[in-house]
């Protein structure tokens, strides 16, 4: 979690635009969210084609609005007395659905990234996710510990295509590593599927130290 303990910081891009929504459905803009990250998805397949890494960096803006869109819902939820289970439980789903999108576009683009890499950047950071809500769902506190958190992944997905983008134009878009020709965008995918998996991990060790500590006659904490 490094960034998402910063969420609080945004407010002030986030508090007069939600006052100007109020009447909006919140479900509407997780909507908007949602589709703009599917579009975001398809962009950055397309890019790895030939003469089109323009849309490097029109990726990068699809990314910035989604999430901004992602923060939105829940702020005009609450501002306009809105917020529910439903809506949360709507957020989360959408959420995710929204990670595969927009990391999928590059997992399965064989010019941004190796497909198996692509998978285990996805497992990660779906798992990442999960730890956490599932921690909330038996009972135990909900977890935005560790060092890939939603927050941390809109930035890297926004800034690293910027990064790719600015590099081919210099003749520098890939680098050989131990023998491996890697990109810039891999690099991204590397650090989803480590620190992804990495995070996942140390979430499930917190949560199984909380558990412990609130059920210290539990049979199987040992």
């Amino acid at each position: 979690m490094v960034l998402d303990s910063k969420r609080a910081s945004v407010d002030f891009a986030l508090t007069p635009v939600a006052k100007r929504l109020i009447n909006v459905n919140p479900n509407m803009i997780s909507w908007a969210g949602l589709i703009l990250a599917l579009a975001c998805g398809v962009v950055f397949w397309l890019s790895g084609t030939e003469g089109r890494d323009w849309l490097l960096p029109v990726g990068a803006l699809m990314v910035i609005v989604s999430g901004y869109f992602d923060a939105l819902d829940g702020k005009v939820a609450k501002l306009s007395g809105k917020a529910g289970p439903k809506g949360d439980y709507l957020d989360h789903v959408f959420d995710r659905y929204a990670d595969v999108f927009m990391i999928g576009g590059v997992a399965f683009c064989a010019t941004w990234c190796d497909p198996y890499l692509g998978m285990l950047a996805l497992v990660g950071v779906l798992l990442t996710s999960y730890m956490g809500t599932q921690a909330q769902a038996i009972g135990a506190p909900r977890l935005y510990a560790g060092l890939l958190g939603r927050a941390d992944r809109v930035v890297l997905s926004t800034l690293f295509p910027l990064i790719q983008f600015i590099a081919m134009q210099f003749g520098y878009g890939s680098f050989e590593i131990a023998g491996l020709d890697i990109c810039w965008m891999e690099i991204m995918m590397i650090w989803f599927a480590v620190v992804g998996n990495l995070t996942a991990i140390q979430r499930g060790i917190i949560t199984w130290r909380n558990l412990g500590e609130m059920h210290p006659d539990d049979p199987k904490k040992e």
